[in-house]
């Protein structure tokens, strides 16, 4: 297999660094920097966003027909390697990687003149109405209860409540699955609905998680009225929608771009380290031998995610691939993180989130570069749950992929 580029994409690639190096401020690489989840601090992120949006790579995965480069999947390859190189803050991927894929999947015309361009200049903010307190992994039992109403059955009346509700304190917009039947199986009485957080009745209440961040949300439903115009595909038919759009977070969970950068990282702590007898880090065999497996264990994964690109292309959606790609990726995810923590030593002790906040002038206790490593740490355990447990994860692998 031949994998060298040809002088077109690496002009390309040139292109992209150029434009990053030339338009990230210090305040926005400083958000990307400090980031310990997958959304960057929100104000520098919605600054970054315009930028993006005025080059027209807000989405470097959409269609043209939909806003989108065009890009093909090198050129997408490339942009996401050059991106995480450079320290930019992600973006979030609730719009551009989940709900835009399946309305431009399963929407109607007017959902998809409507939201998509919404979507990509960043004038909605979305967060995504999954996970319930009895309704995680089996996401198949959720609760939350959607019950038509008005003269004409024209809206819903939604009741129950969600919960891990990412950037819910940002939002404007939620996707969200509710309950519309009861009967028959669980997967069959679940409608996909778009609807908008100041609807009177939704409350969202903060969940500050383990890394010190404020990420996570719990939103209550009260009797809160949504037009059935916001029903995307046919009504208890929303598991298919949601079955499409997880295979696209599942996807995109973790780049591998960031995670090669986070292991460049490592690596330059381990030389910068200095022992009491003035030996790097670097020079201990069993540091160097766990730095140099996890190198080969992500080089094998960055393969898997050209496998991935390459589905997507023939396919225009990953397949049981986003499974697999999820569950090793998400691994070394977490592995990194950990060498990361072990590189810092006794500076992985203290908790000190507000250092981590864009601006902050406080005396951090160690070195600056050292700031996301703990964050980082605690909140990855998290990537073997969200976005389908890697339980579940091998299952799917097991039934679709192996036949079991």
């Amino acid at each position: 297999m031949d994998i060298s580029l040809s002088d077109e994409q690496r002009v390309f690639q040139a292109e992209v660094r150029d434009f990053l190096n030339d338009n990230l401020t210090p305040d926005i690489k400083e958000a990307g920097r400090l980031c310990t989840t997958i959304m960057a601090e929100h104000e520098a992120t919605w600054k970054w966003h315009r930028i993006l949006h005025r080059q027209g790579w807000a989405a470097p995965n959409w269609p043209v027909e939909y806003g989108g480069p065009g890009w093909d999947a090198v050129q997408r390859y490339l942009y996401s390697l050059e991106y995480a190189r450079t320290g930019a803050p992600p973006l979030s991927p609730l719009g551009f990687a989940m709900v835009g894929p399946a309305i431009m999947g399963h929407g109607s015309a007017a959902q998809k003149a409507f939201y998509l361009p919404r979507i990509l200049s960043g004038e909605d903010v979305w967060c995504q109405g999954y996970s319930e307190p009895g309704a995680g992994s089996d996401l198949a039992n959720l609760q939350c209860r959607a019950v038509a109403d008005g003269p004409d059955g024209s809206d819903y009346i939604i009741n129950g409540s969600k919960i891990w509700t990412s950037d819910a304190h940002h939002a404007n917009r939620m996707f969200c699955l509710v309950r519309t039947n009861t009967d028959g199986k669980p997967q069959t009485g679940i409608t996909f609905l778009l609807l908008e957080m100041d609807t009177p009745g939704i409350t969202v209440e903060p969940i500050h998680i383990l890394g010190g961040d404020h990420e996570f949300n719990q939103v209550f439903f009260q009797d809160v009225r949504v037009p059935q115009s916001g029903r995307v595909g046919a009504e208890n038919d929303g598991w298919t929608v949601a079955k499409y759009l997880l295979e696209f977070e599942r996807g995109v969970a973790v780049g591998v771009g960031p995670l090669r950068t986070r292991l460049d990282e490592i690596c330059g702590l381990a030389q910068a380290r200095r022992d009491s007898d003035g030996n790097a880090l670097i020079g201990d065999a069993g540091f160097a031998r766990a730095l140099a497996a996890l190198d080969v264990e992500l080089t094998a994964v960055e393969y898997t995610g050209h496998r991935t690109m390459a589905e997507i292309a023939k396919r225009g959606s990953p397949g049981p691939a986003s499974s697999m790609m999820k569950t090793r990726a998400t691994e070394v995810q977490m592995a990194i993180s950990e060498l990361a923590t072990q590189a810092i030593a006794y500076y992985a002790a203290p908790h000190q989130p507000e250092e981590r906040l864009p601006g902050a002038n406080l005396e951090p206790i160690g070195q600056r570069d050292e700031m996301s490593v703990t964050g980082r740490y605690l909140n990855d355990r998290a990537a073997a749950i969200y976005g389908g447990s890697n339980e579940i994860q091998r299952n799917i692998m097991a039934k679709l992929v192996l036949g079991m």
